[in-house]
């Protein structure tokens, strides 16, 4: 991440009320997209709803990928 779009996105992971929230949805996501997974027939749907479940899952990082990059 470059220095410009982390600092831009400080407000939003610094909000003590608003990070959290954005946490509980990446969360609602990837338990949504798992489930679609278990049901996937076709191996170039698995492979895509997995790489899915990693961008989330660093999403989860986002404060910490945003305050390393501003330092």
């Amino acid at each position: 991440m470059d220095t410009k779009t982390a600092k831009a996105i400080l407000p939003l992971v610094n909000d003590p009320d608003r990070y959290p929230l954005l946490q509980v949805y990446i969360d609602m996501r990837i338990e949504t997209i798992r489930g679609y997974l278990e049901t996937a027939s076709e191996h170039s749907k698995v492979i895509s709803m997995q790489g899915e479940i990693a961008e989330l899952r660093r999403m989860l990082t986002l404060r910490e990928q945003a305050i390393e990059a501003c330092r």
